[in-house]
């Protein structure tokens, strides 16, 4: 995905969570991190901010005006997480160019 600095936009990831092959609905808000593609390493506790889910996406607004953050030109990886029962998958979702 490639977003100017300047827009104000969802940034969206498909995820579903499935239990014996039946998608479930999960309570918990998907959390995001954005760390710049040449970090190294998982997001720390303080990089983590809140989505929302958008069936069959979970998405965060990101931009200058009413964005949970804005990020700087520069090329991010894009991280995804969410509480389901006693897991905690983290995922590396893909990455965002910020021009």
């Amino acid at each position: 995905m490639e977003i100017a600095a300047t827009s104000t936009e969802y940034v969206k990831v498909t995820a579903t969570a499935k239990v014996g092959g039946s998608t479930i609905t999960v309570a918990a808000a998907p959390k995001f991190a954005f760390q710049p593609t040449s970090s190294i390493g998982n997001p720390a506790v303080e990089d983590w901010l809140t989505g929302e889910w958008n069936a069959p996406h979970a998405r965060i607004l990101v931009g200058p005006s009413g964005g949970v953050t804005t990020l700087e030109p520069g090329e991010y990886r894009v991280w995804l997480s969410w509480a389901a029962g006693v897991e905690a998958p983290v995922y590396r979702a893909g990455t965002i160019t910020v021009y």
